[in-house]
Order: C-alpha cells, then sequence, then structure tokens
C-alpha cells in the first residue's frame, strides 16, 4: 500500500524565503492597482479579497486545490492533486507551516473530523479509488476501497469516491460522485452499514459531489451538492429525498454551514456547458433562499419565489471547488481546474 511522506515543518531559512514570496506576490497585486479590492456579494454577506494571501513559491507547488478545512489551532488545511505536496498547511496570516503527502494522484475530498480528543482528516482520491483516513500531520489510520460485496460494481475502477459527509455519532457516508452515484453509509467503527443512492435510487449521474452531514432536534439528514444538476438535495440518512433546493446557473460542489447560512461553491455558470465561465460562492439562509453572491450577480426571485438564474460578476474567481469559514468569519477558496492558483481569502466587511 503506498504510503504518504511524513509532514515537513519550516526552519526559520525557509520560512522567511516564503514570507519573502508572499510578499513580493501582494505587491505585484498591487502593482496592478488592485490594493483595494472591490466589495462583492450583497447584503449582509460582503467580503473583500485579501491580496496575495496564500501565495506560495515554486518549492511549493500546487495543481488543482480541491479541498481546504480548518483545525481547531486556526490552521488552514489545503488538499491539491499535485504529488510534490498533497497537502499543505497554513497560518492565518497565509505563511506555510507544513506539507506532506505524495500518494494521493487523484486527491479530491477533504473532510476535517474529531474523534475523542484528536482531529483526523479523510481523503478521497479518485485515482486511488479509495478513501483514506489519516492524522493532521499524514500517518495514513485507515482507508476504504470499492465496496466489491454489496455487487454494485464490476471492477474496482468504477469506484471514484468524492467526498465524505460525517455524522455526529461517528459514522459516515461516502459520495461515489464521479464513479456509479451510490452513497455507502459506514459505522463509527468504519465497518459497511448500507449503500443508496445511484441510478435506481434516482441518482442522476454526475451529481453527488459534496456537502454535509446535518443534526438538528434530533433528526439527522444529508444535504448534497448535486453539481452538474444544479441544485442542493436533501437526504435522509436511508436516502429517501426530503428537500431540494435549485440553483439555476450554478454549479454546486460543496457545502459548508456557519450558524444559520450555508455557504455554496459553484465550480462555474452551466458547467459543464460553459467550461471558460469563472465560478461564485452563494449563500443560502435557512428557509433554503440564496441571499448573496459573493462573485456573482444578487440573487433575484420572482413573485412565485423562484429563482432567476445565476452568473459570476467580473473574475474574482477561477472555479470555486471547496471553501472553510474561520472564526473570524473569514472564507478561504480552494480552486479547480484554475491555472495552479492558491486558495483566495475573503474578510467579511
Amino acid at each position: 500500500m503506498p504510503n504518504s511522506s511524513p509532514v515537513r515543518f519550516l526552519s526559520r531559512r525557509s520560512f522567511l524565503k516564503q514570507t519573502v514570496a508572499a510578499g513580493m506576490a501582494s505587491a505585484r497585486w498591487n502593482a496592478r492597482g488592485a490594493s483595494t479590492s472591490p466589495r462583492l456579494g450583497h447584503g449582509a454577506f460582503c467580503y473583500r479579497v485579501v491580496p496575495g494571501w496564500g501565495v506560495l513559491d515554486p518549492s511549493t507547488p500546487v495543481q488543482n486545490c480541491h479541498g481546504i478545512v480548518c483545525d481547531r489551532e486556526g490552521h488552514l488545511i489545503l488538499l491539491t492533486d499535485h504529488t510534490a505536496n498533497n497537502v499543505i498547511v497554513y497560518d492565518k496570516a497565509g505563511k506555510l507551516v507544513g506539507k506532506w503527502g505524495n500518494a494521493f494522484p487523484g486527491a479530491h475530498g477533504l473532510s476535517l473530523v474529531t474523534e475523542g480528543t484528536r482531529e483526523v482528516l479523510f481523503i478521497t482520491c479518485l485515482k486511488t479509488h479509495r478513501v483514506v483516513k489519516t492524522t493532521l500531520s499524514g500517518e495514513i489510520l485507515e482507508e476504504w476501497r470499492w465496496p466489491e460485496a454489496t455487487g454494485k460494481y464490476a471492477k474496482e475502477s468504477d469506484f471514484r469516491p468524492s467526498w465524505t459527509l460525517h455524522h455526529p455519532d461517528g459514522s459516515f457516508f461516502i459520495l461515489d460522485g464521479y464513479g456509479r452515484d451510490y452513497i455507502t453509509h459506514h459505522g463509527p467503527d468504519g465497518r459497511f452499514l448500507k449503500i443508496f443512492g445511484g441510478a435506481e435510487g434516482g441518482i442522476r449521474h454526475w451529481g453527488p459531489h459534496g456537502g454535509l452531514c446535518e443534526s438538528t432536534q434530533g433528526t439527522s439528514t444529508l444535504w448534497i451538492a448535486m453539481s452538474d444538476q444544479q441544485h442542493l438535495l436533501q437526504l435522509s440518512v436511508d436516502g429517501q429525498e426530503l428537500a431540494r433546493i435549485e440553483m439555476p446557473g450554478g454549479n454546486p460542489r460543496q457545502i459548508r454551514k456557519r450558524g444559520d447560512h450555508y455557504f455554496v461553491a459553484h465550480l462555474g455558470d452551466r458547467w459543464p456547458q460553459e467550461r471558460d465561465s469563472r465560478g461564485f460562492v452563494s449563500v443560502v439562509d435557512s428557509a433554503g433562499r440564496v441571499v448573496s453572491n459573493v462573485g456573482g450577480v444578487a440573487p433575484e426571485y420572482t413573485n412565485e419565489g423562484k429563482l432567476l438564474t445565476m452568473a459570476h460578476e467580473g473574475e474574482v474567481f477561477f472555479h470555486p471547488h471547496d471553501l472553510v469559514i474561520d472564526a473570524e468569519e473569514s472564507v478561504y477558496v480552494a480552486q479547480f481546474a484554475s491555472q495552479n492558483t492558491y486558495p483566495i481569502k475573503l474578510e467579511r466587511v
């Protein structure tokens, strides 16, 4: 079994080198006349881009930036499919803290989970067809491969997991968003419990990409970002459809919750029909209404409550794929197929 390389922390000399590189990138941004970033978003959810945040030198490359999470120390943990360093750890200022990993050429989904007193990562890999649990420093603890015994798959390569969703009781769900569109449920001990979804379960292909497991008043449900299907889907933990939120013009890839609001990363406008569209981030309230489009046009509803087609505005993003909100309500956006760009930090204004 391939293993990840151990975490590498920076020497003082290397740290200073990265700091200078980030400062130079910020200066270049300022030289282009963007020292004061435009106000993005609508209503109570408006933001400005922090110039140069997270820009590193070529010794810490990225390819596609897929997932991003924030640990209890306030570090931002980025997942990229560049095998020089699959995982990059930042501090709040965007400086490099450490990096590790070379075993995930198809690195895609990243989840941070608290197990007792420790935090662990769940990483999905499209090219090795597996889900891996690791420590924050990269030690592989456990892995899950294709659910062969279910009879739903003819071969391992049909299983291409996109993300994991985690229940408060320690169980978790694996979304096979790039394979057969099934959802497998595993117990807190990692053992397989059941499988649902797929074509026979009403889940269309290029649908279940990312999402979250939400528990309110003793009831747990799954919210799933249905990417190319342009809606958010709420399911029971047994796979029964409970609700959907249409997102015309968007392409929802991941959902993160903060307070009573859901933040949705849209890879692009009408992706894949318009692969060159830049994408945006939506903020959705508890009633399922979009209240802000960060980097997009203002959300507009008809008198009947139908959301009109959304679109990006300006050139802020380039294919948002995941996001995370920190304790100060700043938003960090990881982007796919964005010409090797580092994450974007948005400060709330």
